[in-house]
């Protein structure tokens, strides 16, 4: 948490360096915004050892990059509520670095924006919500081991949109996002894998 708190810091600096950047004309448009991202998966895989404490083995999933949409409205100027959204990921998950199975999970996230400098062409951001996790198609252990199918958590963001024109822009953006589950075999739970991923993208937006 300490890097995103951090990026914040950096975010809203950053706005300031460009306060007298050329503003772009907001009478004329809506308050949606749509973005498609490229997001980098990094999960943090801080599992809980196998075995209980003093044990070494760890579960740990696979990273990966995918697809992203996302849609804003904007309140006023300044403030903005985004949802994201994606199809059904799948993970690979490894025991001690031997494969053990997979899973997919559909992460979709809800967040409220705060926009620095919504009228400068260079416009930085942080955001803070939730992110509901639905986990499915689990072949963990050859179906011997089971996960929680919900994961509840929160979710911090910072970003930062450069306008091409009043409509385009580009994106840059960062969250963190709260997703673990059970591990369970018989019944009885073995881990607890802290997925708690990174999430790096970069993406185009349409502001209508």
């Amino acid at each position: 948490m300490k890097k995103l708190v951090t990026l914040a810091a950096a975010a809203a600096a950053f706005a300031s360096s460009f306060a007298a950047a050329p503003a772009f004309a907001q009478e004329a448009q809506s308050p949606w915004l749509v973005r498609v991202r490229a997001v980098n998966i990094s999960p943090d895989n801080k599992s809980d050892p196998v075995g209980g404490v003093g044990a070494s083995d760890r579960l740990t999933v696979s990273s990966k990059t995918i697809p992203e949409v996302d849609i804003s409205y904007f309140f006023t100027p300044n403030i903005a509520a985004e949802l994201i959204l994606t199809y059904p990921q799948k993970h690979d998950v490894r025991l001690d670095g031997q494969n053990i199975g997979s899973f997919k999970h559909l992460p979709p996230t809800l967040l409220l924006q705060y926009h620095f400098t919504p009228e400068s062409r260079i416009s930085p951001y942080v955001g803070a919500g939730i992110n509901y996790t639905r986990i499915s198609s689990v072949d963990v252990l050859n179906g011997a081991a089971q996960l929680d199918s919900n994961s509840v958590g929160g979710a911090l963001q910072a970003g930062v949109d450069v306008k091409i024109d009043k409509h385009w822009l580009i994106n840059f953006d960062i969250k963190k996002v709260q997703i673990q589950s059970d591990v369970k075999v018989g019944g009885t739970r073995i881990s607890t894998v802290k997925i708690d991923p990174w999430l790096f993208g970069v993406g185009v937006g349409y502001r209508f």
